[in-house]
Formats: C-alpha cells, sequence, structure tokens
C-alpha cells in the first residue's frame, strides 16, 4: 500500500513536471498562462473552471488540447478552446454556466523581450508570429514539422533600442510643452496688460469725446452771434433764423419763470394764512419776546398791503399774448423774414466797387477788401466759409465737428479692440492654455492630389495640387475627446482617450453637408500630420503629433520611465 502511495506521488511529480506547477516563474506555470492568472493553476491534483467553480477537472486535463470548460480556462495553451464564445452551444445541463472566454489569449513568455499575449486561433497555425511571439513558443507543436526559432534577444534588442529613441523624443517633447506653456502663460499676460491699457484708453476717450461735443457746442453758440453767409442764403435769411432760435429761448425761459412765480405765489399764500391764523390765535399773555416780534412784523407786513394775493392782471394778459407760439396771424411771421430774398453781401458789393475804378487801382482795392474781410474774420464779426461754399456752417463749427467725429470713432476702435481682447482672454485654448501659443501657426501634409494644412486654433484646408480654388474644410470650434483602440505594453488591447480639436462649418459639399474636420492629436516631439482621412462624405480626420498633446505624459511622468516590462 505505501509502495503505491509512492508510486502516485512519483507519476504526480511527473505529471507536475511536464505541465508546470503555478508561480510568478514561467517555467513552472502551464504553458500559455500569464503571471495574473497564475493562481488559478495552484492544485497539482484538480482544476477548477475560472469562471465556473462547480466545474472541476483533473489537472493532467489542463493543456490536453480538448476544451472541457465553458470559458476555455483549462486550455491556456492551446487552440482548442479558439471557438469558444457566450454564444457558444452549452454541453451541460445547467445551462447557466459562463461560457464568456476568460483568458485573453495565449501568452508569449518572450525572455529577453517583452512578454505578449497572442490569440489562440494563432496557437499552432503553423506560421511564426515573431511580432507577438518572438520566442517561437506560440508553435511549440512544430505543425508540419515548422520550428520557430527564439529571435528574442536580436528582436529585443532593437526594440530596445527604439524604445530609448522614443522616450529622449517624449522627454524633449515634454520640454517642448512646458516652454509652450510658458510661452502661453506670457501672451496670455499680454493680453491682460492689453486689456488694462484699453480700458485707461476707453475713459480717456470717453472724457475727451465729452470735452469734444461741449467744445462743439460752444463753437455753435459763438458762431450764431456772427454775420453768416451760405450759399443759398443771404444775411436776413441767416439773421431771421438766429433770431426765432434767441426768441424761441427766451420765450422758454419766460415760461419756465412764470410757472416759478406762480407756484412762489401759492407758497407765500399759505404762509400768509399760517402767520394770520397765528396772530389770531396766540395767547399775548405769554411773555415771549420771540412771537410777540413775530406778531408785530406781521402786523406791519399785512399793514403795507404787500400780500401779492391780488397780482397784475395786465401782466398776466400781456404775458400770455408773449408765450403764444409765433405765426402768420400772432407774433412774429418768421416764415416771411426766413425766405425774405437777400441783396448781395457788402463785401460782394466792395467787390463790384472794382469795375468802376481806374485799372491802376483795382489791385489795389482788391488787396485792401481781403484785407478788411480777413479782419473781420479774426475778429469774430465774419465767418470763414471759404472752406466749402456749399454750406452754411463756418469753418470753425466744421473743424471742432470733424475732431469729435475722429475722436468718436477712435473711441469705438478701442472699445472694438478691448471686446476683442476680452473674448481672447476667455476662449479655451486647452489646459495650461498651451495651445494659446501655438495659435495661428500652420503645419501641412501631401496626400493624394491635395495638400492638407492645418492652422492651429483657426482652420483647415485642402490645397490642389494642380491649381485651384482652396477648399475650408473647416473652422475651429471646440476641444474634445475621442476614445481609441490602442495596444498596451502586454499586447492587449485597450481603450484610450485622446485629445481632439473639432473644426467645423467649412464649405459646403456638393449635394452634402458642411465639411468638418476632427484632428486627433498624439504626444510628439514635432508639431507633423501624420495622415487624413474622409470617414465618410465631406467628415475628415486628421491624426497630428504635437508637443502640446504631451499633457498626460507630462503629468505622470511617462517620458522618463522605463517600462520596458521583461522577464529575463
Amino acid at each position: 500500500m505505501k509502495h503505491s502511495s509512492r508510486i502516485f506521488v512519483a507519476l504526480g511529480a511527473t505529471i507536475c513536471s511536464s505541465i508546470g506547477v503555478v508561480g510568478s516563474d514561467p517555467s513552472i506555470r502551464p504553458r500559455g498562462v500569464g503571471p495574473e492568472f497564475s493562481k488559478y493553476y495552484k492544485d497539482s491534483s484538480t482544476f477548477t473552471c475560472i469562471s465556473n467553480p462547480s466545474v472541476q477537472i483533473p489537472f493532467s486535463a489542463v493543456n490536453d488540447d480538448y476544451c472541457d470548460c465553458p470559458d476555455g480556462s483549462d486550455e491556456p495553451g492551446t487552440s482548442a478552446c479558439a471557438y469558444v464564445s457566450q454564444f457558444s452551444p452549452s454541453d451541460f445541463k445547467d445551462d447557466k454556466v459562463n461560457r464568456t472566454p476568460v483568458l485573453p489569449g495565449f501568452y508569449c513568455v518572450n525572455k529577453g523581450h517583452r512578454p505578449s499575449v497572442i490569440s489562440f486561433q494563432r496557437v499552432n497555425d503553423g506560421v511564426c508570429d515573431y511580432e507577438m511571439c518572438c520566442d517561437g513558443s506560440d508553435e511549440w507543436a512544430r505543425v508540419g514539422g515548422l520550428k520557430c526559432e527564439n529571435r528574442c534577444k536580436e528582436i529585443g534588442k532593437e526594440w530596445r533600442k527604439n524604445e530609448e529613441k522614443r522616450h529622449k523624443s517624449l522627454t524633449t517633447a515634454v520640454k517642448k510643452r512646458a516652454e509652450l506653456v510658458k510661452a502661453a502663460a506670457k501672451l496670455r499676460k499680454e493680453v491682460e496688460d492689453r486689456i488694462s491699457d484699453l480700458e485707461v484708453e476707453v475713459v480717456a476717450s470717453e472724457l475727451k469725446v465729452q470735452n469734444l461735443e461741449q467744445a462743439l457746442e460752444t463753437v455753435r453758440a459763438n458762431e450764431r452771434g456772427k454775420v453768416v453767409k451760405g450759399q443759398n442764403k443771404g444775411k436776413v435769411n441767416v439773421l431771421a433764423g438766429l433770431a426765432k432760435e434767441r426768441v424761441e429761448e427766451l420765450r422758454g425761459a419766460l415760461v419756465q419763470v412764470r410757472r416759478e412765480r406762480d407756484e412762489n405765489l401759492v407758497k407765500v399764500s399759505q404762509l400768509e394764512a399760517i402767520l394770520s391764523k397765528f396772530k389770531e390765535e396766540y395767547n399775548p399773555n405769554f411773555n415771549d419776546e420771540g412771537v410777540k416780534r413775530a406778531v408785530r412784523a406781521w402786523e406791519d407786513y399785512a399793514a403795507r398791503g404787500d400780500t401779492g394775493s391780488d397780482g397784475d392782471e395786465t401782466l398776466d394778459r400781456d404775458l400770455d399774448e408773449i408765450c403764444k407760439p409765433d405765426s402768420e396771424n400772432s407774433g412774429i411771421d418768421w416764415d416771411h423774414w426766413e425766405n425774405e430774398q437777400d441783396v448781395e453781401s457788402e463785401i460782394g458789393l466792395l467787390y463790384k466797387v472794382a469795375a468802376y475804378l481806374p485799372d491802376s487801382l483795382i489791385n489795389y482795392f482788391e488787396d485792401k477788401v481781403l484785407q478788411l474781410r480777413s479782419f473781420l474774420i479774426s475778429n469774430g464779426i465774419l465767418a470763414d466759409n471759404s472752406g466749402d461754399l456749399g454750406t452754411t456752417e463756418s469753418r470753425a463749427v466744421t473743424e471742432a465737428r470733424n475732431a469729435l467725429s475722429t475722436e468718436e470713432s477712435s473711441l469705438n476702435r478701442i472699445r472694438s479692440e478691448l471686446e476683442d481682447q476680452k473674448l481672447d482672454l476667455h476662449k479655451d485654448y486647452g489646459s495650461d492654455s498651451v495651445f494659446r501659443s501655438l495659435k495661428g501657426s500652420c503645419i501641412s501634409k501631401d496626400s493624394g492630389e491635395y495638400t492638407y494644412e492645418l492652422c492651429w486654433m483657426e482652420k483647415t484646408k485642402q490645397i490642389p495640387k494642380k491649381g485651384g480654388s482652396t477648399t475650408t474644410m473647416g473652422t475651429f470650434s471646440a476641444f474634445t475627446t475621442i476614445t481609441v483602440d490602442e495596444q498596451d505594453s502586454n499586447g492587449k488591447v485597450v481603450p484610450q482617450k485622446k485629445i481632439a480639436l473639432e473644426y467645423t462649418n467649412g464649405q459646403t459639399c456638393w449635394n452634402g453637408p458642411a465639411r468638418s474636420t476632427k484632428i486627433v492629436l498624439e504626444c510628439g516631439e514635432q508639431d507633423e500630420i501624420l495622415k487624413v482621412t474622409e470617414d465618410e462624405k465631406c467628415v475628415y480626420s486628421m491624426f497630428v503629433t504635437t508637443p502640446a498633446a504631451c499633457e498626460e505624459v507630462s503629468k505622470n511622468g511617462n517620458a522618463v520611465r522605463d517600462d520596458r516590462k521583461d522577464e529575463l
């Protein structure tokens, strides 16, 4: 009995040595098992299906090229369970078993290089898959006499060489991103400083506009008192207009004074009533000298009859007449005077006098007339309209108006720039505002019949190589993120988030939508367009490398981290 037991133990040891006992050492793990799954293969006598603990098989059935477990976990080193999926038919009475494959694939140790995982379908398929299994372990059965040599030493050496270059490139890219962030911060500070300067300029310009408005009104008022001559109106017409304006001002002032007078009369009447009642009701027996003096003053005032309550009816009638608007039948008929045909101006008549003078005196006379005119203008007696014969506005008024107009235009320009700068300050330029330092710079790539151009934060374009019009593929609108599938260091396909820029509202396609471009960014040492694709009609994708996209690398320190995982 003991002898039989010793034989069983020896047989068990032989089996374990052939299929492997678990552990982190790949030499004692079953073929095709990765270190993260080694814990499920510890029992050397019985194997429990990973996703179906109710199903147990002898450990000798592991990697026997027959699929026993519904989840395929008993065949990590063969292709026997390659067909297993959640839709596979069940051979078990309990239809609730989990038939979803639990293993990611055949684990290639790749000693001297990085470990990897390969699909079970590619195990013993007669092809050396060196890009995944450089040690040739995926063809362990040597189907058809095929022998895949272990090339991990040279492949690993080349990979490490390239990986070193990649790490150096990433390190450089991270440094470049830091420089871009620094430049972006400087540009942002310049925008903030410019906003501060513009706000001061706006206040100063607004004050200047106010002063020029007042100056214009002052010049207008001064010019009204001068003898003005226009192209179509004579002195009588202009003086009539000025007189009418002045009369209207005085009439308005008179109406205001009369209104205030009436209000004051009402107040006086109310006060008189109060004082009269006070005189009648106060107690003279109180020895209050102040009250007695007030009563005596009221009695003197009442005796003089200066109560102002009667009013002057004649004066009010005269005021009523004066306050009536002027018309043809009442007041002054301004239309008559404003439309009066004026005679030639005195200066013009003086020029005509020259026609009656001898030739020897004409030049002398005209010079004196010009001197007289200049004297009248310089002393504010005659308005200077010599600049524009088509207007009745004097040169002084025109100059004041032009100065105001110029300053108003300047104020509008400053306000517009201030608004643009504020919008730019709050615009999204990505994390750390890094793309602020790239704004306006462009990169391009030739592809087929076109050259594709990307201008950061502005536009994307499609330029025909053989001539023709440039097509706008979109204008920058927003930042976004997308998810793409990539292989990790173990060869697994995992989703990765990427920064992307949306360029929308490009030129409209023929019978199609407006063009748009999605810029998918990858961390890289240089700004470079890798490829351009048209995913659907007029919807494009550009795959671009740039140091600006090295944010996660910079934060996680991956640029200098050595993630070369091998099992040397």
